[in-house]
């Protein structure tokens, strides 16, 4: 029946945010942490995804932008999601390719201080590798959001938070759930 089949998605989404909570915390608090003094320092938080992690880099940006929670409002908090262009990304992408398009992005409006999270629920996501190769190089920090295995992304970034499940749907959407976590406690370390 369809509702059995709602209810052990959402019992599975619920166990893989559980273990996360176990495995995860830690790794994200660091993350947190980098986060927060980046922008103390008035730096940027950039973010980068393919398909449903491109969502996941726009809507965590929008909750750093706007305000996480509407009844404690405050100053917006820098962040931009490097999915949002379709010009450049058409124009670029159509003229040089889509390996490079967060990269040539993070070179162009990234600098020394600013802090990257890449999102890729395999890790491999190569356009977001490039990106993160490009923000290490110009002293950019890098935060890779990941499942399991933490792919390649896990060799490139500074911190890894992958999430311990294998199936895109829950690692998407503890990806979520994580960056409402880590922007909470990044409210929280800036006095708000």
């Amino acid at each position: 029946m369809i509702i059995d089949a709602i209810k052990l998605h959402l019992e599975r989404s619920a166990a893989v945010k559980a273990k996360a909570a176990e495995e995860c915390a830690d790794v994200a608090a660091e993350a947190a942490s980098m986060i927060a003094a980046s922008l103390a320092e008035g730096g940027t938080l950039m973010l980068c995804g393919n398909g449903g992690s491109a969502g996941d880099a726009q809507h965590i940006a929008a909750e750093f932008v706007a305000t996480l929670d509407h009844a404690r409002p405050r100053p917006g908090l820098r962040a931009l999601a490097l999915t949002t262009d379709t010009s450049f990304l058409t124009a670029y992408s159509n003229d040089f390719g889509y390996q490079d398009i967060f990269a040539r992005q993070v070179e162009t409006l990234g600098r020394s201080g600013d802090v990257l999270i890449g999102i890729s629920t395999s890790g491999n996501s190569g356009n977001v590798v490039a990106a993160m190769e490009k923000a290490k190089s110009m002293g950019i920090k890098t935060i890779a959001l990941t499942g399991a295995s933490g792919g390649k992304l896990k060799a490139v970034a500074d911190l890894t938070i992958a999430v311990p499940a294998d199936q895109t749907a829950l690692i998407q959407e503890t990806h979520i759930a994580l960056g409402h976590a880590i922007t909470a406690s990044v409210e929280t370390a800036l006095g708000y």
